[in-house]
């Protein structure tokens, strides 16, 4: 997700029918300049090389996130969500349109994984091993993190674990569908809603954890854009 103003102009943006690296291109009717949406920046126009900032976001279920959010809006899609056109893709061996363009064997190249990106560094965490270490204290480009997962939804959400400018570490409580999956944290013994990351009792009570830009994507395209991804293994 991206905000859509730069500078002053609030762009209006659609789809060009173009690929890059199989990741769709956008582009803007105020400048008509492309943009890919992977990358979130301009790659040809008037705007070339421009960033469009970038909005922590989460992939999740409906019944989660009303549990979560239950006064939330919905998009009107006039019944546009009774099937996907794409199930039988997320099972298939097919790469895209145009293939891979980096072959990384280190996973199934349809693992999915949650990508994270700071600065110059990256780093993947695949969903298979986050089924079973739910709770992940790490460090990414020098940038203490914490990656939370829910496998009954499959929602997982990045973020920065320092909190005041004390780095901790955390561990798991209890792990259920929104609201019930909660952490607690070495330092102080707080407990944290994992989904929200809201510290609802402890010394800490009423802070909140910064979430992080994350991708949920297939590994084939992960490590196409990010040919020297790290990789979470547990």
């Amino acid at each position: 997700m991206y905000a859509r103003q730069v500078k002053s102009t609030l762009l209006t943006f659609g789809v060009s029918g173009k690929l890059i690296m199989n990741g769709l291109v956008m582009y803007d009717d105020e400048t008509d300049t492309l943009w890919s949406q992977v990358l979130g920046e301009a790659v040809r126009g008037p705007l070339n090389g421009t960033a469009l900032e970038v909005i922590p976001s989460t992939q999740t279920t409906w019944a989660t996130w009303r549990e979560l959010h239950p006064d939330t809006l919905v998009l009107d899609k006039n019944g546009g969500y009774r099937s996907d056109p794409y199930a039988r893709y997320y099972t298939n061996k097919d790469t895209g349109i145009l293939g891979e363009t980096n072959k990384d064997r280190r996973l199934y190249i349809k693992e999915y994984v949650i990508g994270v990106s700071v600065g110059q560094r990256s780093k993947a965490y695949p969903f298979s091993v986050l089924n079973d270490i739910p709770v992940v204290n790490d460090v990414v480009g020098g940038r203490p993190v914490l990656v939370v997962f829910d496998p009954e939804s499959a929602t997982g959400i990045v973020y920065d674990r320092t909190v005041s400018g004390r780095t901790l570490d955390f561990s798991l409580l209890t792990i259920g569908s929104g609201p019930d999956f909660l952490i607690q944290d070495e330092e102080t013994g707080s407990r944290w809603r994992a989904l929200t990351g809201e510290a609802i009792d402890g010394e800490l009570a009423g802070a909140s954890l910064v979430q992080l830009p994350s991708t949920y994507v297939f590994w084939f395209g992960w490590t196409d854009y990010h040919p020297d991804t790290e990789l979470f293994n547990g």
